[in-house]
């Protein structure tokens, strides 16, 4: 799967906005940025590497050398990388800050609500625009991985620049005594998470529906 590297998923999803409406979730996102306390639920997800939303006004849109689109409606772009499945990765933001999201989304066509999840991962579903090329530098590796590696890098350097000025039985300790605060911190990395089949089975399953609620011809993610 293309938005699959590793242990790492990456989602793009695009709606759009009616212009008229943009400025509601302009002022949204700059009551979010000065109160950062909004988002907790958010930064404490931990299989979380990345999330942002942007505003693409519809004259902003990328110009590269193809003519210029006359597009009816400004843009919401949110792009994410995360551990773990769709499914679960859907079902903690939900969790997590489900009025965040409703107010994140809160101008975009026919936005479903966070809850219940059913409508609002049919809305995800149908304006995700698939990876088509998804490099992660450190593909067998998680984020509380990378995060466990530094901590033992941290306490590595440490012991390293006392190793001079300590004595033999001195350094002995010290190793102990590091050696015991990142013992949780040196297992195996292990294998990225396969999709059980009763995820597939869900997303199969939820497909036609997605197609009969929002056909090509009027689906939020493919309107101009």
């Amino acid at each position: 799967m293309s938005n699959v590297a590793g242990k790492a998923y990456g989602m793009n999803v695009v709606t759009p906005m009616p212009p008229h409406r943009t400025w509601i979730n302009r002022f949204i996102f700059m009551i979010a940025r000065a109160l950062p306390a909004t988002l907790t639920g958010l930064i404490g997800l931990s299989i979380i590497h990345f999330a942002r939303w942007a505003i693409i006004r519809r004259q902003d849109w990328p110009d590269l050398g193809q003519p210029k689109s006359d597009l009816k409606n400004d843009y919401m772009l949110f792009i994410s990388n995360f551990n773990g499945t769709w499914d679960q990765y859907i079902d903690a933001f939900s969790d997590g800050i489900p009025g965040g999201l409703d107010l994140f989304w809160y101008a975009s066509t026919k936005y479903p609500h966070s809850i219940p999840i059913t409508p609002f991962k049919n809305y995800i579903r149908a304006n995700q625009i698939d990876t088509d090329y998804y490099y992660n530098a450190t593909p067998g590796a998680a984020q509380r991985d990378i995060k466990a590696a530094l901590r033992v890098r941290s306490n590595l350097v440490t012991l390293a620049h006392q190793y001079a000025t300590l004595s033999p039985d001195a350094f002995a300790q010290a190793y102990r005594a590091m050696l015991v605060a990142v013992q949780n911190d040196l297992g195996t990395h292990g294998f990225a998470p396969v999709a059980s089949n009763d995820t597939a089975n869900a997303d199969t399953n939820r497909q036609p529906f997605v197609d009969r609620a929002w056909p090509k011809s009027k689906a939020g993610g493919t309107q101009s």
